[in-house]
């Protein structure tokens, strides 16, 4: 490199998502359709990679998001960062008796019903009834949590109190039904920028993917420690008790890779995700993530995401070693547009410092019913304005939700939608356009026009925009870390060949294993029952030397 030319630009890919809550109706079909392809096997009864949870609510599991109990996400130590969940030694010395883990009953325990019972019981008096069975043990047992407990404020006021973000809240909220705000929060893996789970797994299991910035787990690998579990701050790592190895989702990174959207994307009703490229700069994530101020993380992110209309950064993606095509979608992106030209899209709880890259449109619909019915208008923009700080869903819960409590960003991504719903109805009945509401907001004519078609009109092309895969820049010196659920034997590709060990990966043996050995040439320790010699232990004898 000539002297005085200035080092080349680390520019990386994120494949991310935005949820526009004002549109999720609770319906948890993305939940459904994703058990269906995803965690429908054994050893997952309890696994949920997306779940839908009511705000207030104490989500799932219980109380995940109260980081003084589960230790996940970071802190800062100085200038440094460390896991909440200890250094090396803590962590090692904890390696086979983890106490800061979820128990079952935290996320639920899984049941069906004995349908039996009910449908061959003789002619009596009495009624037959389906009595619950556990998923787990097949024992009888009695439901008393579940993945979607809170559901429309099914809780009570009883467990509403204790949302771990209520309890930070200094006003005091009522939680009477007639007083009670609720909306929808859809979840699923954050894959962050800056991953506490891989940070901690002490088998190098879990990484982050070169080119799309997916977050795996390494089945190959996993050895079943569940500091992940700990580690990640959203829980959105499980323990697959049958194979004895951590999961978690995805993306349906194997439809992104085909250029397809989630499998949760495709079948949401509401049409309230979006997912896109960005492009990041990996050397300021780790500065970023450090900054003292748990009110700052919100802008310290920000600055981190690259303008991919810029001939600079273009250039140095190219150099980079990503594709053209990613970085015309980056330019395409309806999550790049949403997050940083508009500013509408806040990240779920950035002060656990792991950089999220799924983001989220806080809601606004409550306000319009509330102001029509005290007779105001209910679009008007002076209104819609005032009646922010006095939303329903109170404006500290949001903040406390989306941006470690500060208010500000919070109420401008909410000004932002209330002045494009002011400004398209002005449209919409014949009047002429008032450029003056989107001045108000920082926005121009066109601008806010191009928010409206993207929020409320997308179309499915404009809604996704994912490139097809390719293979990422990787330093000559890293060993290969590719995941062994991309072959034959990965989710929803699993045979039946392995007796309790459905959700496993096998590699076929280096020889044929003899007829009836179920292990196929792989020892299976961990469902050992610890009587006996498991089979495959010792080499079998031929017969020459019996």
């Amino acid at each position: 490199m000539p002297r005085g030319t200035p080092p080349t630009r680390r520019v990386m890919a994120q494949v991310a998502m935005v949820m526009n809550l004002d549109k999720c109706i609770g319906c948890h079909t993305c939940s459904v359709t994703c058990k269906q392809t995803w965690t429908h096997r054994s050893g997952t009864e309890y696994v949920w990679f997306n779940n839908v949870e009511t705000r207030p609510g104490q989500g799932y599991p219980r109380a995940y998001e109260d980081q003084e109990r589960w230790k996940g996400g970071w802190r800062l130590k100085g200038d440094r960062l460390v896991p909440r969940s200890g250094g090396r030694a803590r962590r090692l010395a904890r390696l086979f008796a983890n106490p800061e883990l979820p128990a079952l009953s935290d996320y639920y325990e899984p049941w069906t019903y004995d349908y039996a019972n009910l449908t061959t019981a003789p002619l009596g008096d009495d009624l037959p009834t389906a009595p619950p069975r556990s998923l787990i043990d097949g024992r009888p047992t009695d439901i008393t949590w579940g993945p979607n407990w809170d559901d429309d404020l099914g809780g009570g006021p009883d467990h509403l109190a204790d949302d771990p973000v209520l309890k930070k809240m200094n006003e005091r909220v009522r939680l009477e039904y007639e007083q009670a705000f609720m909306f929808y929060l859809p979840r699923i893996c954050e894959h962050c920028l800056n991953p506490s789970c891989v940070a901690v797994c002490p088998s190098g299991a879990l990484y982050k993917r070169i080119e799309d910035g997916i977050v795996l787990v390494d089945q190959d690998r996993c050895r079943g420690w569940r500091m992940c579990v700990t580690g990640c701050p959203y829980k959105k790592v499980y323990f697959n008790h049958h194979t004895g190895k951590a999961e978690k989702c995805t993306l349906c990174y194997p439809r992104i890779e085909a250029g397809q959207p989630t499998v949760c994307s495709e079948t949401c009703v509401g049409r309230l995700r979006y997912l896109g490229v960005m492009l990041y700069d990996p050397d300021k994530v780790g500065e970023a993530a450090r900054v003292t101020d748990e009110k700052d993380l919100y802008e310290a992110q920000l600055t981190c995401f690259l303008d991919p209309t810029d001939p600079g950064i273009a250039r140095a993606a190219e150099e980079s070693g990503i594709p053209h095509d990613w970085i015309t979608a980056a330019r395409r992106s309806p999550v790049y547009a949403l997050i940083n030209t508009y500013r509408v899209a806040l990240p779920l709880h950035p002060e656990y410092r792991t950089m999220p890259m799924v983001w989220y449109v806080p809601p606004l619909s409550p306000i319009v019913d509330s102001l029509t019915r005290t007779g105001h208008d209910g679009e008007d923009p002076a209104s819609l304005f005032g009646a922010i700080d006095a939303l329903r869903i109170p404006l500290d819960y949001l903040a406390h939700l989306f941006t470690a409590g500060d208010p500000a960003p919070v109420e401008a991504a909410l000004c932002r939608l209330a002045a494009m719903r002011a400004y398209m109805r002005r449209i919409n009945l014949g009047d002429p356009r008032d450029p003056a509401i989107a001045e108000a907001v920082g926005l121009g004519a066109d601008s806010i026009e191009a928010m409206y078609r993207l929020l409320a009109l997308a179309k499915y092309e404009d809604r996704y925009v994912i490139p097809t895969s390719y293979t990422g820049t990787v330093p000559p010196d890293t060993p290969d870390d590719g995941c062994s659920l991309d072959a034959d034997g990965g989710p929803g590709m699993y045979d039946a060949g392995l007796p309790g060990m459905e959700a496993f990966h096998t590699p076929p043996a280096t020889e044929p294993a003899p007829a009836g050995d179920g292990l196929r040439g792989r020892v299976n320790l961990l469902n050992w029952n610890g009587r006996g010699t498991p089979s495959g232990l010792f080499p079998r004898r031929r017969e020459n030397e019996r």
